[in-house]
Formats: C-alpha cells, structure tokens, sequence
C-alpha cells in the first residue's frame, strides 16, 4: 500500500492553525491568529487578538476607538506564547491579517525572517506603508497566500 498523496502542504497546515486561532478571538468585528513555525516545522507559538491576561471580556468595551486602547494583536500574543525566545530567530510567522506598523516593530525585534499572511485588509495606509517598509529595511521576506 503506497502513501495517501491527498494531504495538506505544511504551509496550509500552518495557516489552519493561525486561522483556528483566530476563532478564539471575541471581538465582534476582526478575528485575527498568528503561529510562528520554526526549525523542522516546530509550532513555536500561537495566539490571537484580545484583553492582554487579567483584564475581563466583561470589564472594557470591544467598541471602535475604545478597543484599540487595550487589544493585544495576535501577533504579538503568538510572539509573547513562545517558551524560548531563542527558538524565534529566523523562524517564519503566519497570521490571518498583515501586520501592523506596530506588530512589525516586534516582529523585527524578535528576529523573525519570514511573513505568510491571507489578507491585507488595510493595504496602502500609513500604518501599512510603514511596516513594509521596515520589513523590507531588515529583509524580512513576505507571502501572500491566495
């Protein structure tokens, strides 16, 4: 009996994981996950966006501005999740949204090399020219999956 040749690429597995990530998010209009891959197509972290620890669903608004004061991107949750942070250097991270300016500040910091990312909802604002310009800056490379 040969192998099942029908499987999923590790690419995809690894945006079905930032995606189902994603769906742990509460807040009502965006739902975004992240899952940095390293070495060997090691898991390193996953997160999504909400309440940093400590600060209840219940106790602060997910309304428009009010939100962005207090939501931790899951980018940055997938970064903070990883148990080692030496482990990060060179890895690649997937994220359902492309990252903010900035996200992309601590993603340079953390030494990641490599971005995959589905959608690219605020393509050509400000925050968005930035962070392609400093990923760009410090040659990270970027994949958008279709």
């Amino acid at each position: 009996m040969s192998k099942r040749t029908d499987y999923i690429s590790w690419e995809s597995f690894f945006m079905g994981t930032a995606e189902l990530a994603s769906k742990r998010s509460k807040d009502p209009n965006t739902q975004v996950g992240a899952c940095i891959v390293g070495e060997n197509n090691k898991i390193l972290g996953v997160g999504y966006n909400g309440f940093p620890r400590g600060c209840s669903d219940e106790s602060f608004s997910w309304e428009r501005p009010e939100k962005y004061l207090y939501v931790v991107h899951a980018e940055v949750n997938c970064i903070m999740n990883v148990n080692n942070f030496d482990l990060v250097k060179g890895s690649t991270l997937y994220t359902t949204l492309f990252p903010c300016n900035e996200c992309a500040k601590i993603i340079i910091q953390a030494g990641i090399k490599h971005i995959v990312y589905l959608d690219d909802k605020y393509e050509g604002t400000e925050g968005d020219v930035a962070a392609k310009k400093m990923f760009e800056a410090t040659g990270i490379s970027l994949t958008k999956l279709d």
